[in-house]
């Protein structure tokens, strides 16, 4: 469980992270969460545990031969990041991060996210 406290200290020094957890796509329980989002993090981690297995039964239903890296929700004030998590060792999880729309720069902070999810080992 350090190790996952680790990743989640590593998300929040993102510029404009306010929130971040590593999820369970199955059960949408938050494995590790942390940061002060302005809402429950466990909440929107299952809620955003139905985005990911709407879109992969989609991928699926469509036959598709591809994979989901990230998917980006923007709301007025915040972008949402999910990052679907790759590896035996991580298969079923994702990274849902938390950034303020205004002192973000989502580019930088996508590269980061991936950044961070290579180094995820659970």
């Amino acid at each position: 469980m350090a190790q996952l406290d680790n990743v989640i200290a590593d998300l929040l020094a993102i510029e404009g992270a306010s929130g971040a957890a590593i999820v369970d796509i199955d059960s949408g329980m938050a494995l590790a969460a942390g940061g002060t989002p302005g809402f429950d993090l466990n909440v929107a981690a299952a809620g955003n545990s139905n985005v990911v297995r709407a879109k992969l039964r989609t991928i699926q239903d469509l036959e598709l031969k591809d994979e989901v890296e990230d998917i980006l929700i923007t709301l007025q004030g915040q972008y949402h990041l999910i990052n679907v998590l790759k590896g035996q060792a991580n298969t079923g999880l994702f990274i849902y991060l938390v950034l303020n729309r205004v002192t973000a720069n989502l580019a930088l902070a996508r590269h980061k996210l991936r950044a961070v999810a290579a180094t995820v080992s659970v």
